[in-house]
Parts: C-alpha cells; structure tokens; sequence
C-alpha cells in the first residue's frame, strides 16, 4: 500500500515537474519545477528498491539543481530583482505567493516521505540475519556500479565529465563584464 502511494505520488511530481520546466518561461521558477521532477526521479528510484541510485540522486542532482539555481540568478542579473514601491523606495520582491506556498509543502512533504522511507528501510525494517545479508547487497551493488563505471563505461564517464567542465567555462566566459574596446 505505501509503496503504491509512494509511486503515484512520485509519477505525478516526475511527470507535472517536467511539464512545467517545459512551459516555464522563468529561470527561476523553471529550476524549482526541475527540482520538483528531479526528487519524484528518487521517489521512483525508491519504489523500485534502488536505494543506493535514490540517495545519489537525491544528492548529486538535487544538490546540482540548487547550484543551477544559483548560476541562473548570478547570470541573469538577480540585483535588478528590485521593485520600487508608488513612494520612490525600492524593497525586495515578495517572496511568493499562496501558490508557491503549497507546492514548497508539498515538496517538504514528499522528501519527508521519501526520507522516511530511505530510514525505514536501511534502519527499523533490518534484523540481524537481515542487515549481514543487506550489507553484503549493498557492498555488492556499490562495488558492481564501481566496477562498470571504470571499465565498460569508462568512456561515458569522462564525456560527461568533459561536457560539465565546458559547460563551466562556457558559463564563465558569458558571466565575465564586457570591455568597452571588446565590441
């Protein structure tokens, strides 16, 4: 049963996170819905019983997507985010609205799920005879991604290394201040 509510509740945040990235017409707001997608992604990861794949994904991805965030606002000029108010005074933004709101509580409400489900499964769910043969699936499964990735797919991991480290440069040289004799 939860398993079941954990995968409808992770389809509908994969499938209406990537519709909404694809509609977005917001850096912003694009990314937040990328980061909605990419934590039902682990949700899925989750019910299929990859815990290891979940938890990476949950970091790596995740953790890039905020990192992503951060260069869309320090590209596109996040200091002209000022509103001036009919009194001449310039404030900050909102910071969201009733809608904003609850997709946020709904966001924190699925990684507590998803949270919880990582903790039931790697604490409360073991039992002695358990947990030796767990440990063993789980070395075994780091170990097999470890090994294939250095040698039958070695190749597709220094591509992508070389893809995000272009990636990198190509955001620097746009980022840096145009000269006025570089016109």
């Amino acid at each position: 049963m939860f398993g079941t509510i954990l995968f409808i509740c992770s389809a509908i945040f994969t499938i209406c996170g990537a519709v909404m990235v694809a509609v977005s017409k917001n850096v912003i707001h694009a990314s937040i819905y990328l980061l909605i997608s990419l934590i039902g992604v682990a949700g899925l990861y989750l019910t299929l019983g990859a815990d290891f794949v979940a938890v990476t994904q949950l970091v790596v991805y995740v953790g890039g997507v905020v990192i992503l965030m951060l260069f869309a606002i320090m590209l596109t000029g996040g200091a002209d985010l000022k509103v001036v108010s009919r009194y001449g005074f310039t404030k900050d933004p909102g910071m969201g609205s009733l809608k904003t709101y609850v997709i946020g509580g709904l966001t924190s409400l699925f990684m507590a799920i998803v949270t919880g489900k990582l903790i039931y499964n790697a604490v409360i769910n073991t039992t002695t005879e358990n947990q030796l043969n767990m440990e063993n699936s789980v070395e075994q499964t780091v170990s097999k991604i470890g090994t294939l990735l250095v040698t039958k797919h070695v190749l597709a991991f220094e591509i992508s290394s070389i893809l995000l480290l272009g990636a990198l440069v190509g955001a620097a040289i746009i980022a840096r201040p145009v000269k006025l004799g570089d016109e």
